[in-house]
């Protein structure tokens, strides 16, 4: 770290925090659409719904930037950054139970892991149809250093909610 962020980080922890979540969030966007559109890695729906925590907490955390650096009420920013703890959090969960199913600990869901049964009369067929997915969630396309994506995105999920906690209570501590 430079004397410029050691600084930044000791003098202003809501302005670091802001800043670190909106820069991570934002190079994690970048590196799942370019697994998706470069690699050629289509997404299951787990690993879709996985990005909406994503696409909340990265615009809040600029406006969080944005408002520490212009004197923002602190209480307004323990808000926001709660919100964006809380977000991450369900998103470490939802990738925890992502690399389960991939690892095969747990079934995953019907529609993108399980075959097609009872098929019954055509009406029924159109409608499994149209609630299955052809990219499987219980298959990792991709893995690095023995993870998968979601198994990745378990590691910054939670270093981004631990962040936001760091800006949560730096803000409570400001506010007071």
């Amino acid at each position: 770290m430079t004397n410029a962020t050691l600084t930044l980080v000791r003098n202003d922890p809501p302005l670091a925090a802001a800043a670190i979540v909106a820069v991570v969030g934002l190079a994690t966007i970048a590196g799942f659409f370019f697994f998706q559109y470069v690699v050629g890695l289509s997404p299951c729906p787990l690993c879709l719904e996985q990005r909406n925590a994503y696409y909340v907490s990265v615009p809040l955390a600029a406006l969080l930037w944005l408002g520490a650096g212009h004197g923002a009420q602190r209480k307004v920013l323990l808000l926001g950054f709660l919100a964006i703890a809380v977000a991450m959090l369900w998103n470490t969960g939802l990738s925890i139970y992502h690399a389960g199913i991939e690892w095969k600990w747990w079934p995953g869901p019907q529609e993108c892991t399980g075959p097609m049964n009872n098929v019954g009369a055509a009406n029924d067929l159109l409608k499994q149809l149209n609630n299955f997915s052809p990219i499987r969630c219980d298959e990792a396309q991709w893995r690095f250093l023995g993870l998968s994506l979601a198994g990745w995105d378990v590691l910054v999920s939670l270093g981004l909610a631990i962040v936001a906690a760091w800006g949560a209570r730096a803000s409570l501590a400001r506010a007071k």
